[in-house]
């Protein structure tokens, strides 16, 4: 196991070893856990196991997140230099982009080439969408990085969902509003997960498209330049999605239309888990205050952040964007949800047990201390939820 090490002024010596060096492979390999159900059914001729890899990724890592529990550990800062200068950290995610282009040609192809009922198509298109879902968050590794190469593939890894906007919109929209009124992809209190969608969805769009358009019109260029950074990912995307139309048949219409669905439905989970009902303050000029770590929910989760990047450590990534996944930290005493992301996504789909798990969790935040003028809240929705909440909060008030 490699050892990072500096010698202080003081000729102190700090060492760290990243305990899960080689456990971020996994990230890297998620992707092809895809092809478990595709592998199943060419061993048993089963229908049935082509469900093994959403049953797996759901089940099996909320299994897994309960059992292996929560990793609180950080680097020393003084080596946080050392650890994102290691090019190993650096090309997993680059060579997890072609895996994710790999396994939907192959989910693809395969669907065309089998004679299967249309639950099991819709099984594998749901299948590829969440894992091109997951390279949404593979683009997001990279697109928040500096170097060409890195951003040029999260453009790439974009156009396998076809969502060439994300980038920018995440980079220069959502992590400037991000807990806020103002954010399309920051959800509010009583706002359940197919409300937001359709608010998240076409307004991070929107969104996208404009940044990209102002900052061409900022160099005295067209919204349709080849300049456009979400243009370059659309275009691929076309190119891609209409190969597999041309080589596969017209099955690829509602199997792609359903992928294309569901992966921009991860990043729609993700974003509604991450900030729900959390509010940065107006200052006295207007302005919002800075973004700080309890902006955001957190889930220190080990087998859930070792297939996404360390996505859920998401407070500091919102503090230092351009941080690299292998030493973004763990903070005490910040929002955190219960259980990693998977387990989450599945308690939003039933908004009365979202409600009933997060809606006392977020009121009791210190920073809040059941005070509504401190929560990002749905229009309209204020007065029931002080109604609903009023008796919790004044037996809490008064235990406390």
């Amino acid at each position: 196991m490699k050892t990072y090490s500096l010698q202080l002024a003081d000729n102190r010596l700090i060492t760290y070893q990243d305990r899960k060096r080689h456990l971020w492979l996994f990230s890297m390999l998620y992707p092809l856990l895809a092809l478990s159900g595709v592998g199943l059914y060419l061993l048993t001729g089963s229908e049935w196991t082509l469900i093994a890899p959403l049953v797996g990724i759901y089940g099996g890592a909320s299994l897994f997140d309960a059992l292996l529990g929560t990793d609180q550990s950080n680097p020393p800062e003084e080596l946080v230099p050392q650890l994102e200068d290691d090019p190993y950290y650096r090309w997993l995610p680059i060579l997890t982009v072609p895996l994710h282009l790999v396994v939907l040609v192959i989910i693809a192809g395969f669907t065309a080439s089998h004679d299967l009922a249309w639950p099991s198509v819709l099984v594998l298109a749901l299948t590829a969408g969440l894992y091109s879902g997951l390279g949404i968050n593979t683009a997001h590794e990279l697109g928040h990085k500096k170097t060409n190469l890195e951003r040029w593939m999260a453009r790439i890894v974009l156009a396998v969902p076809f969502y060439g906007h994300f980038c920018i919109e995440h980079n220069r929209g959502h992590h400037r509003h991000v807990a806020t009124p103002e954010d399309p992809a920051s959800s509010r209190m009583g706002e359940n997960i197919y409300s937001f969608a359709c608010r998240e969805i076409p307004g991070a769009f929107r969104r996208g498209w404009n940044l990209e358009k102002e900052r061409l019109q900022r160099l005295g260029k067209s919204q349709w330049s080849l300049e456009n950074e979400a243009l370059q990912s659309y275009i691929l995307g076309a190119i891609l999605q209409l190969s597999l139309v041309i080589a596969f048949g017209w099955i690829m219409l509602p199997f792609l239309a359903i992928h294309n669905f569901y992966a921009w439905w991860q990043l729609t989970s993700a974003n509604y888990i991450e900030h729900y009902g959390l509010l940065r303050q107006r200052k006295a000029n207007g302005s919002f205050e800075h973004c700080q770590p309890y902006h955001s929910w957190n889930a220190d989760f080990i087998a859930s952040n070792l297939l996404l990047y360390h996505l859920e450590r998401h407070s500091d990534h919102h503090a230092h964007p351009t941080r690299r996944y292998q030493s973004l930290r763990s903070f005490a005493d910040l929002p955190s949800m219960p259980t990693g992301y998977f387990g989450m996504f599945l308690i939003a789909l039933v908004p009365p047990l979202w409600y009933w798990l997060m809606d006392r969790r977020l009121l009791a935040l210190p920073h809040i201390a059941g005070d509504f003028d401190k929560i990002n809240i749905a229009p309209g929705r204020r007065a029931a939820l002080e109604a609903r909440y009023s008796r919790a909060l004044q037996t809490q008030q008064k235990t406390a």
